[in-house]
């Protein structure tokens, strides 16, 4: 989330021009937004025109900007949108003062948002998603190199994101590639070019512990060597004093993705150190205590609230499915329990959809926790 024109504080009035940049800055903004706050953005509506000869008319949409004053908001799940309704308070030509109007908010458009009172949690939610990084903990880098494009991702605690994609030029335009030649020796350095420079803006190798470059074919080799030599070229110290942290993996066949990756062993021992390997062990210790029917241990939404609310758990184990569901009620339910137990000094491991494990921890509900002491026998009914 990016915040521009910032003019507000804590307990004043004041506004800020907003521009969400992921799905999760819309629903932090659900959040915050309340009726009689204000809003304006640019939006567009459908407007009537007459022809000369009087009696056919014309349709075409035209942009302008709406000031309205909030009334309610919608979270839309399936387009990850945020729905704006209120009364428009300044004239325009298209909208009269005092008419009701809807505004859809979205990534990468940016607002304005005013305030009466900036409340002290509103202001910390806002900075903090302003200081958010995609994957602050990234401890592995993935450049995966598929038929016609390579994804490069960013994998931490809890978080596994494609960071950014880069399409072969043929991909960009539609174009057929013959089946009998290859690409051409500058069409590859062109895309690998790309590749790099992507790879540089997103991947710091001073913090990232590994990094994984992976195809099906030779794609990765060839990369690597790519790298190697620009990073001479252009004396690219951090790439020079780190290859050796650099990897490469098969992927799997030409369409293999990112889970078959990171079942990999090549990948998997470069993860067992890390917070990734942590998440794996973890899960592991949930399914031997299963398994072995112990009281330290337990899964389902209802079990792990009742074992919260004895203050019980030391681990919890959750998957991203449950934690950032697109439902609003299940959101802030599952929100709120691993607030809860962060706040008891509990830990919460949120495990990507993506995790080698997920269909494991999907096995258990989607959500299990660890106990600090045995407690009797739970209910293990989801709902």
């Amino acid at each position: 989330m990016k915040l521009k024109q910032k003019d507000f504080a804590v307990n004043q009035m004041g506004r800020v021009t907003i521009i969400p940049e992921e799905s999760d800055d819309l629903w932090i903004l659900y959040n915050i937004i309340n009726p009689g706050d204000y809003v304006t953005a640019d939006t567009s509506r459908k407007v009537h025109h007459q022809l000369n000869d009087g009696k056919n008319t014309t349709a075409s949409r035209v942009r302008l900007s709406v000031h309205l004053k909030v009334t309610c908001c919608d979270f839309d799940k399936d387009s990850s949108t945020l729905r704006i309704q209120g009364r428009n308070l300044e004239p325009n030509r298209y909208v009269v003062v005092g008419s009701f109007h809807t505004l859809t908010l979205e990534c990468n458009k940016p607002f304005e948002l005013h305030k009466k009172v900036w409340k002290h949690d509103v202001v910390e939610a806002l900075q903090e998603r302003e200081n958010h990084e995609v994957c602050p903990d990234a401890e592995l880098a993935v450049t995966l190199f598929q038929q016609d494009h390579a994804e490069i991702y960013l994998i931490g605690k809890g978080v596994i994101a494609m960071v950014f994609k880069v399409e072969t030029s043929s991909s960009r335009t539609g174009g057929r590639k013959s089946s009998s030649s290859s690409p051409s020796s500058n069409t590859k350095n062109v895309f690998f070019r790309e590749v790099f420079a992507a790879f540089m803006k997103h991947v710091d190798l001073n913090k990232v512990k590994n990094t994984v470059i992976a195809s099906e074919d030779s794609k990765k080799d060839e990369f690597r060597r790519f790298m190697i030599s620009e990073a001479k070229r252009m004396k690219m110290r951090s790439v020079e004093e780190n290859i050796g942290r650099i990897v490469v993996a098969a992927s799997g066949g030409c369409n293999g993705d990112l889970k078959d990756l990171l079942g990999e062993s090549t990948v998997m021992n470069l993860m067992k150190d890390s917070k990734v390997g942590l998440q794996i062990r973890e899960l592991r210790k949930v399914w031997d205590m299963v398994s072995s029917d112990s009281n330290r241990a337990c899964y389902g939404l209802k079990s792990v609230e009742s074992a919260q609310e004895m203050g019980a758990i030391e681990t919890l184990l959750i998957s991203d499915e449950l934690y950032r569901s697109d439902e609003v009620a299940t959101r802030k339910r599952y929100g709120c329990l691993v607030k809860a137990v962060k706040d008891s000094g509990g830990d919460a491991l949120v495990y990507s959809s993506m995790h080698v494990l997920a269909e494991q921890l999907q096995q258990l509900t989607g959500i299990a926790a660890i106990l600090r002491f045995p407690l009797p026998v739970l209910d293990d009914e989801a709902y």
